[in-house]
């Protein structure tokens, strides 16, 4: 059985969270049986031991990267520090806090909120991307892009919206701009709550977006083979 950790960085809206769970029951659903998982609430300082699991998964956050916050700060550190100490998956603010962290660069994009299903073109077929795919629609929700790529990060996923939708280092670090682990019900109750922020013609389009299908199995399934693919502790 692999041991995962799951870095917590944020939550979802209350009343969301009430009929949906958190962000790590929404990583067991996705990742299924087989794994042990313990979480760590890293806004309240925890943080895990990289050499004492086989993979971390960092959650998405209302965050920021770039935003003057301790444990911001401090978790890029515990990246730099965990990075070739165990697996590292990264997923929406986990990917943004793993590109800031490695070399590259985030801000609030002028593209503006980036909602609903989005597919994404995959540039590279990692050997943990089996079945393989041309192209993958997950949910995405997200203002913040990476806007400069890490140096000796790989692009896996693209789109024109998010040139940065997925990213590898080396065999043993993965991002994600998307949330395989959001469902569509969960990612349109999300959206259409945010509908004056993000404006009723884009909410719109978003929730008629959620309705179509998704690859959101088979990027669980990805996410699986990685953390099987990592060498035994």
């Amino acid at each position: 059985m692999r041991r995962v950790a799951i870095l917590e960085t944020g939550a979802p809206p209350p009343a969301l969270a009430e009929r949906y769970g958190d962000y790590p029951s929404m990583f067991r659903a996705l990742l299924g049986e087989g794994h042990e998982i313990e979480v760590f609430r890293s806004p309240a300082g925890e943080w895990p031991d990289p050499t004492a699991f086989d993979a971390a998964i960092i959650t998405g956050s209302a965050a920021g990267v770039y935003e003057d916050q301790p444990w911001i700060a401090e978790l890029l550190d515990w990246i730099r520090g965990a990075k070739g100490r165990t697996g590292l998956i990264g997923v929406c603010f986990g990917h943004q806090a793993m590109a800031q962290a490695l070399g590259g660069r985030v801000e609030k994009s002028e593209r503006g909120w980036g909602v609903g299903l989005h597919r994404y073109e995959v540039v590279s077929t990692e050997p943990w991307m089996s079945p393989p795919a041309v192209t993958v629609a997950i949910p995405a929700s997200h203002q913040d892009q990476v806007v400069d790529r890490p140096a000796g990060a790989r692009v896996i996923l693209r789109s024109d919206f998010t040139p940065f939708a997925g990213l590898a280092w080396d065999d043993d670090a993965i991002s994600l701009q998307g949330h395989p682990e959001f469902t569509p019900a969960y990612a349109a109750d999300l959206t259409g709550g945010r509908r004056e922020r993000i404006g009723p013609a884009l909410t719109d389009a978003a929730l008629d977006s959620l309705k179509l299908p998704d690859d959101r199995e088979g990027v669980g399934q990805w996410l699986r083979r990685f953390i099987e693919s990592r060498p035994g502790r």
